[in-house]
């Protein structure tokens, strides 16, 4: 309850006070919780006979909650423009392998391999780069609430990622590629309550979303890309919740 209070009191004083309401030029930057919008990929090793492929998740019922961000501008009393998004790198060293006395000869049993020592294989040295990015175009509403203000959009957005690998060891068949990306449009829906004149609560939903992915990997040096792709239907996706700061 205690917690509670403090919100009580900024809303009863919103309600109350003066109008809060955003303007022509008012810049917001809000910290969002949603779903995780970005895409993975993972190169597949380059020492196979066989490979397949399937399409990355597009599904956002099946994804994890993420904190995001979102910027956005009012370019008229009624209309605002809003940009979002991330990107992250990522580098693992790699290791050479050790070999041990096991080989093709060696007995696979209990005998065979006691007092022998293991393969180590190598470490892949590997980079990542994943990032993703969204914009979008929003009309506002007044209500019959002082200082609640409910607005209809839409939205449009971009999902990329690549990860590398590379094998130090005789069976290693060069680099090994990973790649995905998605792209992503939606209709949204939501309200923005301005419980001060620079602070502000708001949630939105996407009444119908899109999303197209394609999935590509290059296992060795000079195969052809493998690939997979997906489209992704959605009604009522993507639920978020946001508090924000206007400027």
């Amino acid at each position: 309850m205690s917690a509670l209070l403090p919100m009580t009191c900024l809303c009863a004083a919103a309600q109350q006070g003066e109008d809060n309401a955003p303007a022509k030029g008012d810049f917001t930057v809000a910290a969002t919780l949603g779903y995780n919008s970005y895409t993975e990929a993972t190169a597949l090793p380059g020492n196979l006979t066989d490979y397949s492929a399937a399409a990355f998740s597009t599904d956002w019922s099946k994804k994890k909650l993420t904190v995001g961000f979102e910027a956005g501008y009012f370019v008229s009393d009624k209309w605002k423009l809003s940009l979002g998004g991330g990107i992250n790198f990522t580098h693992n060293p790699g290791y050479a392998d050790k070999p041990g006395t096991i080989d093709a000869n060696t007995p696979a049993d209990a005998d065979g391999t006691m007092g022998e020592i293991p393969n180590y294989r190598a470490v892949a040295s590997q980079y990542s780069c994943t990032y993703n990015v969204a914009v979008g175009v929003d009309r506002y509403f007044n209500t019959s609430v002082k200082n609640l203000m409910w607005y209809g959009g839409v939205r449009a957005g971009m999902a990329y990622s690549l990860n590398e690998q590379k094998y130090d060891e005789w069976t290693a068949m060069g680099k090994s590629v990973g790649e995905s990306w998605s792209l992503r449009g939606a209709l949204t829906i939501g309200a923005d309550y301005y419980v001060l004149k620079g602070m502000y609560v708001g949630a939105s939903v996407d009444p119908f979303a899109y999303t197209y992915n394609m999935t590509s990997f290059r296992p060795q040096e000079g195969l052809a890309r493998l690939s997979a792709d997906s489209s992704n239907f959605a009604i009522l996706a993507a639920p978020t919740v946001k508090i924000g700061f206007r400027f």
